[in-house]
């Protein structure tokens, strides 16, 4: 066994000399000789004065030769974590890169986190030496000693400390995800507090996490990424007898674990109860062998008790360790609540934790302090345990004095839009200042590292960002981030926005439905409720857009500088009878006479618009993701031969609507907030899906009247290179029918697709597949000589062959709108300022592609109007209000064959701005398909 295998059976503290710092290779081994020397002395000398003395009948103890090797590991038993006394003394941080020249950012406005959040610093900020040296108004005899000085002016924008995420999977599933990268899970058991990487969270304890920093390091390596390695054993960078490090460990709790490895709650508590009984007594041993030992009690002693296995978990026990806790339900937040207090240890923080909101006080009765909580911001319902998440989580958690989160456990959210997850929080009611520090000084303070990121202060090496707009506005985006002080993105690209981007956003009041929430622990009613007057005013209407055939045009716009010119518009039978500005005559006289039977609506400058479309996710198919028994399922695939002649056999083609279910959760909150409508597709495995449907989100059953939006869409089928069959045999299959073969309803469906009359609508990603899919498009039509309606879905890669798209009158759905590069026919992508000018949906719109955009699983519905607002914000004004509005609407009908017009189209009610205004909420759905107003 060589030296390098033997150092890495020690414990991580190792061994540690007896002066400190370390000196060149020669003194250390002069110094070993002589403590080797000293300690044979010492024995030799005992052995005689016991031997002189005649104390034979009370031997004293003989001293071990590891004797101070031993003392020094109790020593540091009684080390406690952080950063050593002169920390911020530093002129220099340890990730200092050599050469990289001085940065000054004047005229900033600097979000500092001090304060509890609410400094806000006006003036310029100085990195050197990879380092925060200076904050606030700076002269020039402070300036004159850095040479090459880089200097930017912030024109005013704000500046941050860096995005901290508590909670990712970034390193250890690989993007695009390929066969053999995951590293995220052990399946060795239930119970391993072992060195892992960013472990998930199918073990009760999964193993060690690390903490990174997100720029490629000069020597390439993942260690150098590290950010305070708390496995470092070069002793002249970190000395544990000194000061030492945080780690991280990984616990989880509920159904991953149970999944797993098939056992109970049960089981899951007493592994953790075991484990922890087993730190414990170690934990113990070792604290009665250092009692001893310091007393020089050396009779019996043997060896300091230690077991590498268990050793984290002992330092867990000890307070060395962040317990970071992947734990959702209320009986097991109350289980691992309990075992705190049994076992003597905190847990830093609750993650995913979406039940934590109705249970604040079970949190605080954990042992040492109350966790913090990690959390998504509308990401809920994928499973039985986020079935009561709610969006209001993070207020009420904040308002019961707990610590607010906002994590992305990337890949699951993309962990580049976390600041998203902030700005989302902040719109429901969690304190700008708490949302804010959600994702940074929250995270920075929980992980241990709070003495140097998570913060714009002097002496700190935190990472730092220019925003082109507030932080919390929506869309907000880098105009430049430094980390280590090194610029990270060679040419950033920043759309231009309003002035009024520069300020913290106004939000809504939703103390009304957080109450509700509470009040029905977590499940409050989502029904809508129909108004009971025959005629609906809204008033203060500040606009109004209506469909005009397949577009959405400005019917009604008031002049911002006229209080009188705010709109009014009369609703009766879900039909708008009259609009305009409040002096209009029409307007007045449509409320009088009924004054009794009328409701007023008060708008408060918000606006009217066309009812949103989603498609893309399973909404309308499922009610929870993960659970079989309330999903329709999936459709067998003729390409793999298992379809039997019950069902048509080859021939058969699968209708959405047969398998549509009503008041899905997800479905009535898209509802809530503005999607009137929702397609969906059969959810295939394979090659064909079958015929979508469109359907109100609303309705209570099929049977009610507008719930059939429209029973039969366009016929859905899906290209990807799974390898069985081949991308090529998928083609081929596909050119097969379009020229005339198959059998039963498929070729019924496929005649009216080679007739024009049903959209072809192709799941596809990859660049490459969309080519064929051009050229077979082309060759089917010069065989029919005339056009026929083809649809891509998911289209990651569109943008590659946006001038071949449009030349082909190919339309594209680009979902979701911001891409992620998860696997490898979706690696190519155009992820948007800062990284490329614009996004994939302006790209593919300057070449005359019609475009319409969607979501990838049902909860995202709801955030529809954040993403067209988004999305027109990256376009650098390509794309105006009525266009996004568009995206969501007229585009996506025409798109997948669905004829909406102004007769069935609903329309949506705005509170204090518009559907797009990140300030608005939605009052009131108008359904003249249905001949009624739904009020909130």
């Amino acid at each position: 066994m060589d030296a390098t295998t033997e150092a890495a059976k020690l414990p991580m503290y190792g061994i540690r000399d007896v002066a400190a710092p370390v000196h060149s290779p020669r003194r250390r081994l002069m110094r070993f000789v002589l403590a080797a020397l000293l300690s044979v002395a010492v024995v030799q000398y005992l052995r005689f004065f016991s031997h002189s003395l005649d104390l034979d009948s009370h031997p004293v103890a003989s001293v071990p030769l590891r004797a101070q090797e031993y003392l020094d590991k109790c020593h540091l038993l009684t080390v406690k974590p952080g950063p050593p006394p002169d920390f911020h003394t530093r002129t220099q941080s340890d990730r200092f890169v050599p050469g990289t020249p001085p940065t000054l950012i004047t005229n900033a406005t600097i979000w500092t986190g001090r304060d509890n959040g609410l400094e806000v610093v006006y003036g310029d900020l100085l990195l050197h030496g990879g380092i925060i040296r200076r904050v606030g108004h700076l002269q020039q005899s402070q300036l004159d000693d850095y040479a090459d000085l880089a200097r930017i002016d912030a024109q005013g924008r704000w500046v941050s400390p860096g995005i901290v995420d508590l909670h990712s999977h970034i390193g250890v599933d690989a993007s695009p995800a390929l066969r053999g990268t995951s590293d995220d899970n052990s399946r060795k058991g239930p119970v391993q507090p072992t060195s892992l990487v960013l472990p998930g969270s199918a073990n009760a304890i999964g193993g060690q996490g690390i903490v990174i920093k997100l720029r490629r390091p000069t020597d390439k390596s993942p260690t150098g990424m590290l950010l305070e390695n708390p496995y470092e054993t070069n002793r002249t960078l970190y000395d544990p007898a000194v000061a030492f490090r945080y780690r991280q460990m990984k616990h989880a709790c509920g159904e991953n674990p149970r999944r797993i490895y098939g056992f109970t709650r049960m089981d899951i508590a007493w592994g953790f109860r075991e484990a922890y009984e087993k730190a414990r007594k170690i934990k113990q041993s070792q604290d009665e062998y250092c009692a001893k030992a310091v007393r020089g009690e050396w009779a019996g002693l043997g060896e300091f008790p230690e077991d590498l296995q268990w050793e984290a978990l002992v330092d867990v026990l000890r307070g060395r360790v962040k317990v970071q806790n992947h734990c959702y339900e209320t009986i097991d937040l109350d289980d691992m609540v309990r075992l705190t207090n049994e076992f003597k240890f905190s847990i830093a923080a609750f993650h995913h934790a979406h039940e934590t909101y109705l249970v604040p006080e079970t949190l605080k009765a954990a042992y040492g302090h109350p966790p913090a909580v990690a959390l998504f911001a509308t990401n809920a319902r994928y499973k039985r345990e986020s079935y009561r998440g709610s969006e209001f989580a993070p207020r009420i958690l904040a308002d019961n004095g707990l610590h607010v989160i906002m994590k992305s456990d990337h890949p699951v959210l993309n962990s580049r839009f976390l600041l998203y997850e902030a700005q989302q929080a902040y719109y429901y009611g969690l304190p700008h200042n708490v949302a804010l520090a959600a994702v940074t000084t929250t995270p920075a303070r929980v992980m241990g590292q709070d003495h140097r990121i998570g913060y714009v202060s002097e002496g700190y090496d935190a990472d730092i960002v220019l925003w082109d707009s507030h932080p919390l506005a929506l869309g907000a985006t880098p105009q430049q981030v430094w980390i280590d002080g090194i610029p990270q993105i060679e040419k950033p690209y920043t759309a231009k926005k309003p002035q009024s981007f520069q300020k913290l956003p106004k939000t809504p009041n939703f103390d009304k439905e957080a109450n509700e929430t509470l009040q029905h622990d977590g499940l409050p009613p989502l029904e809508p409720t129909r108004t009971t007057f025959d005629t609906v005013v809204f008033l203060n209407v500040s606009a109004v857009y209506l469909r005009q055939e397949q577009s959405i045009r400005e019917a009604f716009v008031a002049d911002a500088a006229d209080p009188l010119s705010a709109g009014v518009v009369v609703v009766r039978g879900g039909k708008i009878e009259c609009m305009g500005s409040a002096a209009t005559s029409a307007c007045a006289s449509a409320t009088e006479g009924g004054r009794e039977n009328t409701q007023l609506i008060n708008l408060e400058g918000g606006a009217i618009a066309p009812g949103l479309v989603t498609v893309g996710s399973p909404l309308g198919l499922e009610e929870i993701t993960a659970e079989e028994s309330t999903v329709d399922g999936y459709v067998l695939d003729p390409l793999a031969g298992n379809v039997p002649a019950i069902v048509g056999g080859t021939g058969m083609v699968i209708r959405a609507a047969d398998g549509l279910q009503f008041g899905t959760r997800n479905a009535l909150y898209a509802y809530r907030y503005g999607v009137t409508t929702g397609v969906v597709a059969p959810q295939g495995s394979g090659f064909l899906a079958g015929l979508s449907t469109a359907f109100s989100t609303a309705a209570a059953h099929k049977l009610e009247d507008g719930a059939l939006v429209q029973e039969v869409g366009g016929l859905h089928v899906s290209i990807h290179p799974r390898g069985k069959p081949s991308v090529s045999t998928q083609i081929a299959a596909l050119r097969e029918l379009l020229l005339g073969g198959g059998t039963g309803e498929l070729k019924h469906w496929v005649n009216k697709i080679r007739e024009g009359e049903v959209p072809l609508v192709v799941e596809v990603e990859s660049a490459d597949i969309i080519a064929s899919l051009i050229s077979l498009k082309v060759e089917v039509e010069q065989r029919l000589c005339h056009p026929i309606q083809m649809t891509l879905l998911g289209a990651t890669e569109a943008h590659i062959l946006a001038e071949e798209l449009g030349q082909a009158d190919v339309g594209v759905i680009i979902s979701p709108t911001r891409p992620f590069p998860e696997e490898w026919e979706k690696r190519r992508i155009n992820p948007g300022p800062p990284l490329s000018e614009t996004n994939a949906i302006a790209v593919l719109q300057a070449h005359n592609v019609t475009v319409g955009v969607g979501v990838v699983e049902a909860w995202m519905a709801r955030n529809t109007r954040l993403d067209i607002a988004w999305a027109a914000l990256e376009s650098g004004g390509q794309i105006e209000k009525a266009d996004a509005l568009a995206l969501a609407s007229t585009n996506v009908e025409k798109l997948l064959g669905f004829k909406t017009d102004g007769l069935q189209g609903d329309l949506v009610a705005t509170l204090g701005g518009d559907l797009l205004d990140f300030s608005s909420k939605v009052v009131g759905v108008i359904s003249r398909r249905r001949g009624l107003v739904d009020v909130f």
